[in-house]
């Protein structure tokens, strides 16, 4: 059976396993099409109250499809044996607010008190783009999504404040329109985008300099279109300043078992 005859939730624990194994280090993107990919963040239970809150007050950047249990790594809801220690390609460890290291599993530096958020990722529309003729750049170039910091702000709480990250693909004005309204049937995958056109509106010097991630070509008639991104949190991190916080390197997420479909609005 080929990978794409498989069912995708075999397809999708079957990329964990080998992200488990270490067989698979690099971004998500593109793999196991159809399911559902989420970015993770990793607190202290006494600071989980005010991220679930900003989360609330984000749901654009920051859309929850799943919060585990005080101590529990496993997500059953998400996935077959997900195991948060080990499932993600890469994660980022930060310390008071600083990323100190990248590792490939974080089981020696698990906790009693952690609690798992995983929020929407904007890689779980990428296959109804796809599916419409409108396969995103980084896919057929190979390379990470390009994201950018901008100077759109977030709604703060608590400790919890920044501006919001933003995913750019390219398209001609004609496909730009064609993306919006197919991403809009997902707003737990960050939905419409929050522009198109000028980058300068919304920060962003140089296109061909992302702040994470890779740049990818921009065409000749064509505009880019910006996605709000789930690296947010890890700006509103950065800024509040917890004295540990875990999570995931951007373009490296968690592949879940949840089809994209099953949270789109039809």
């Amino acid at each position: 059976m080929t990978p794409s005859a498989k069912p995708l939730a075999q397809q999708a624990y079957e990329l964990r396993q080998a992200i488990r194994q270490q067989a698979h280090t690099g971004p998500t993107s593109g793999l196991a099409t159809g399911t559902m990919q989420g970015n993770i963040v990793i607190l202290p239970a006494d600071w989980a109250n005010e991220f679930l809150l900003y989360c609330q007050k984000n749901p654009v950047a920051c859309p929850l499809i799943g919060v585990s249990e005080i101590g529990d790594y496993h997500l059953p809801d998400l996935g077959k044996d997900i195991d948060m220690r080990h499932d993600v390609p890469e994660y980022y460890v930060y310390r008071d607010g600083v990323k100190v290291e990248s590792r490939a599993n974080i089981a020696d530096l698990w906790r009693d008190d952690l609690v798992v958020f995983v929020l929407g990722c904007s890689f779980s529309f990428e296959n109804a783009l796809s599916q419409a003729g409108l396969t995103p750049r980084n896919i057929t170039e190979d390379v990470n999504v390009s994201m950018y910091e901008t100077t759109i702000p977030t709604t703060p709480a608590g400790r919890f404040f920044g501006n919001t990250v933003v995913t750019m693909r390219p398209y001609t004005p004609k496909d730009a329109i064609r993306a919006i309204q197919i991403t809009t049937r997902f707003p737990k995958a960050h939905g419409a985008p929050l522009h198109f056109g000028t980058p300068e509106d919304i920060g962003i010097k140089d296109l061909n300099q992302p702040d994470f991630g890779d740049p990818v070509s921009v065409k000749d008639g064509e505009v880019p279109v910006f996605w709000a991104c789930g690296v947010t949190p890890q700006v509103a991190v950065r800024n509040a300043k917890p004295p540990f916080c875990i999570t995931h390197a951007p373009g490296k997420m968690l592949v879940t078992d949840l089809l994209d479909t099953d949270l789109a609005v039809l």
